[in-house]
């Protein structure tokens, strides 16, 4: 694996409840994982998101692969030490997370994956491209509050926030070094108990149809979807998404 780079953290919940760790997707941040944060701590866990090499406060570098997003993710252990209890992971965090679970099974004992991008299309690669380019061009929170209008006003702030705090050419540079984006081949060697939490194919999907289909023939991977959630589920359908994250994690 790449060198890691050591990753920002913020926390919800007692230091010594069991350790879940939160990883954002692309242009994102860990501060924006507060949702899914909030409704673990309250609920008995330790959640612990960190910003992804390129993103938020943590160091840049030239490497943006896949690989090295894992890398850094499998650098990261709870504060005590050992395994986490689970590992959630959105969108880029997902396929991130793919990886270095399958690479280091003993990272994790369990792993939810929300939408996870585990390997994207030339049309899902141009949808993400204009998504981005959107973001950066105008990245004010009146703009991210006319895009999303039923998000929660933190994570319009926090959205807003998260792009001014990415770096651009670390965004850019995470399509470009990932061509083609594909850890198909990850997900089917993970032998810990994997649940998909899947965003809505009627609204905005990456993962659906046949990549699903494919992904889901590794009998250690479970899936449900959220209804009406985009591709960001804990921002589009937050109360139904930790719903289902408690119940993936009981």
């Amino acid at each position: 694996m790449p060198a890691p780079v050591i990753l920002p953290r913020l926390s919800w919940g007692a230091a010594d409840a069991p350790p879940v760790l939160l990883a954002h997707g692309l242009g994102s941040d860990g501060a924006l994982m507060w949702r899914l944060g909030t409704a673990l701590g309250e609920a008995g866990w330790c959640a612990t998101a960190v910003d992804l090499r390129g993103h938020g406060d943590a160091p840049r570098a030239l490497d943006y692969s896949v690989a090295a997003y894992a890398a850094d993710l499998v650098a990261t252990v709870p504060d005590g030490g050992g395994a986490w209890d689970a590992v959630v992971g959105h969108s880029l965090g997902g396929a991130a997370a793919t990886v270095a679970a399958a690479t280091r099974p003993a990272w994790t004992r369990r792993l939810v994956l929300v939408d996870p991008a585990i390997a994207l299309s030339l049309q899902d690669r141009e949808v993400v491209r204009v998504s981005q380019e959107q973001s950066f061009a105008d990245p004010r929170v009146e703009t991210v509050r006319a895009t999303h209008p039923d998000w929660h006003p933190l994570d319009v702030e926090l959205k807003a926030r998260a792009t001014q705090r990415a770096s651009r050419w670390a965004i850019e540079q995470t399509s470009a070094q990932n061509d083609p984006w594909d850890v198909r081949a990850h997900a089917a060697a993970l032998t810990v108990p994997t649940h998909v939490l899947g965003a809505d194919p009627a609204v905005h999907s990456l993962f659906t149809g046949e990549l699903a289909a494919e992904v889901l023939r590794n009998p250690a991977v479970t899936m449900s979807v959220i209804a009406g959630a985009g591709h960001s589920p804990h921002r589009d359908r937050p109360e139904a998404t930790v719903a289902a994250l408690l119940d993936a994690l009981r």
